[in-house]
């Protein structure tokens, strides 16, 4: 069996507020109270063929595109994130090895892969962290392996594990891999230890692998020595895609938590919903997450179309959702108020608070946010100083941005450490806002939202300036780390202006098609974290976000850009 979209994953999870429901909200906030380890609803998802939907069709999977994933990913991890390191942890080994393994190695790791088992992937160490041309784990010249890694996915469990070592004396080709088969290796050579308990997303299998005189096999070696990080860090773009995923599923619970009690409580005679304070904490909360929606859904399109781009896309979507992301709970729990906070006493009680843990943790797993904005600082200027004005490839662009158009097959071997050229979604912004001004421009109440096109434009112009003053004599030491933040949400705002801009016949959110509302939310709300403002300044700009949630909610529709039907509605249906 496999399941073939969210909708018939939805239908067979079931309602996640049953507290009777294995993979409800109710066994999500009880395993989190033991420290348990989401056993059962990893084996139901393996049953439904989950955990193929990564694995490409040549070995055994079915892969068909990332924007597919995300939203299955997304809605599995709505009941519960954790599990996402029960069924995805092994995706960073795998394009590793898409990347540069022997044919038999692919075949090995599809092997397990397919059967339900986990490939893990060690690349980072206590001691060095995000560091890693300092790491110590290291492969003798006569194929010895020695040294620690640290926090390595399902270690506990896994059948196989990729490593990256250290073979040389410095720099970046100093690192080799190795992919090795655990079933094989002889006692004593490999010790495999929990790793420190997480404060969110509790229970899932983190693992120190001590590798003493561990003698590599022949034909182990992956690929070229010296290759071995960078293929790790072409790798982790992938992965930063199926991170948003665990953020999106985790902000989608807690604005509909959210949502379901501001709908009923009263303040007085209105309800919070309606209530100024609340609305606006709520109106935020809402583009934020539409905003997230954007950037994660445009960036899974778009490596299937520029892979070449995401060395800057990837991180630069992933600050986006994270930030934000974590912004939405936080202005969730503020509506919430003491029931944020209750661990019983309640339905649901628990549960948001798993939440809060939860997006602490998917904020910071693969990266943290400022190694995550490092990873591409340096080569925003490379993207804003003249780039940007290179001619764009509409085809392309429509590709990425109309979402009933075909996208070809996703090609990893075209990920590159380091993105060449224009940024395809600035670029080609000049033209874009303008046509959308013009459009806006026709109906009066739109005028709020063309403005806010027209500031994003001269915002995007401004970058190179930017970019070139933040690299100048006596630049402030964090300059270019600011810079390339501000890059981030300002192109994300242009991935909404695109997205507009490609489906303006289709409903998007919810609303009719053409509506600018959910635009001028996602803007207002990007272009405020750009300038470092509160996005409650923005004000009532931000409330089409919140009538778009509110809507989607009591159709019982997933907060994203196309429409899913959720389990609930199902069950009420019937």
């Amino acid at each position: 069996m496999s399941v073939r979209d969210a909708e018939e994953l939805e239908a067979l999870l079931g309602d996640p507020a049953d507290d009777a429901n294995p993979y409800g909200f109710a066994a999500a906030v009880g395993r989190d109270e033991r420290d348990e380890f989401p056993a059962e609803f990893c084996a139901e998802l393996a049953r439904a063929g989950f955990h193929l939907n990564y694995l490409p069709k040549e070995w055994g999977g079915t892969f068909e595109a990332f924007d597919r994933s995300l939203t299955l990913v997304r809605s599995a991890a709505r009941r519960d994130v954790n599990i996402m390191p029960g069924t995805m942890f092994s995706i960073i080994a795998a394009t590793c090895l898409q990347l540069h393994g022997s044919v038999e190695q692919q075949q090995l790791a599809a092997e397990v892969l397919r059967g339900g088992g986990a490939v893990g992937f060690a690349l980072t160490e206590s001691a060095h962290g995000s560091d890693l041309l300092a790491n110590e784990v290291a492969l003798s010249a006569d194929g010895v392996l020695d040294g620690e890694k640290w926090m390595v996915g399902l270690g506990l469990r896994c059948e196989a594990v990729y490593v990256v070592a250290r073979t040389g004396a410095r720099g970046p080709g100093a690192f080799s891999a190795v992919l090795l088969d655990l079933r094989d290796v002889p006692a004593g050579q490999l010790e495999r230890l929990p790793a420190a308990a997480t404060n969110g997303m509790r229970g899932i299998d983190l693992a120190r692998l001590r590798f003493t005189g561990l003698r590599v096999p022949d034909g182990a070696r992956v690929g070229r020595e010296g290759e071995g990080l960078e293929a790790a860090v072409k790798a982790q773009q992938a992965v930063r895609l199926m991170s948003m995923a665990g953020s999106l599923g985790i902000a989608d619970s807690a604005v509909r938590i959210a949502l379901d009690f501001a709908a009923v409580r009263k303040v007085g005679r209105a309800v919070l919903a309606s209530s100024p304070w609340p609305r606006r904490e709520l109106s935020v909360a809402a583009a934020a997450l539409l905003a997230a929606d954007v950037s994660a859904l445009t960036a899974a399109r778009g490596v299937h179309v520029v892979p070449e781009a995401f060395s800057v896309w990837a991180p630069a979507a992933k600050h986006v959702v994270a930030e934000s992301c974590e912004e939405l709970v936080r202005r969730a729990g503020a509506v919430l108020a003491t029931r944020s906070v209750l661990r019983e006493g309640e339905r649901g009680a628990g549960l948001f608070q798993k939440l809060q843990r939860d997006t602490a943790v998917v904020r910071v797993i693969d990266a943290s946010t400022l190694a995550n904005l490092k990873s591409y600082a340096g080569q925003v200027p490379t993207l804003t100083e003249g780039g940007a004005s290179a001619p764009a490839d509409a085809e392309a662009l429509s590709a990425v941005f109309a979402l009933d158009a075909g996208l070809p097959a996703y090609e990893p071997e075209r990920l590159d450490m380091f993105a060449r050229g224009a940024d395809p979604v600035l670029a080609a912004l000049p033209d874009a806002a303008a046509e959308v001004s013009a459009a806006l421009a026709a109906d009066p109440s739109a005028a709020p939202v063309a403005a806010l096109v027209e500031e994003l434009a001269a915002a995007v112009a401004g970058l190179g300036g930017l970019t070139r003053a933040a690299r100048g004599p006596g630049a402030d030491p964090n300059a270019l780390v600011d810079a390339a933040e501000r890059y981030a949400w300002l192109h994300a705002a242009g991935c909404a202006v695109h997205l507009w801009r490609a489906n303006r016949d289709r409903p998007l959110y919810g609303t009719e098609p053409g509506s600018a509302g959910w635009l001028g939310a996602v803007l207002g709300y990007l272009l405020a974290r750009a300038d470092g403002t509160d996005p409650r300044r923005r004000g009532a700009v931000l409330e089409p976000a919140l009538d778009a949630a509110l809507a989607l909610r009591e159709s019982g529709l997933l907060f994203t850009a196309l429409p899913v039907r959720l389990a609930t509605n199902r069950r009420e249906e019937s």
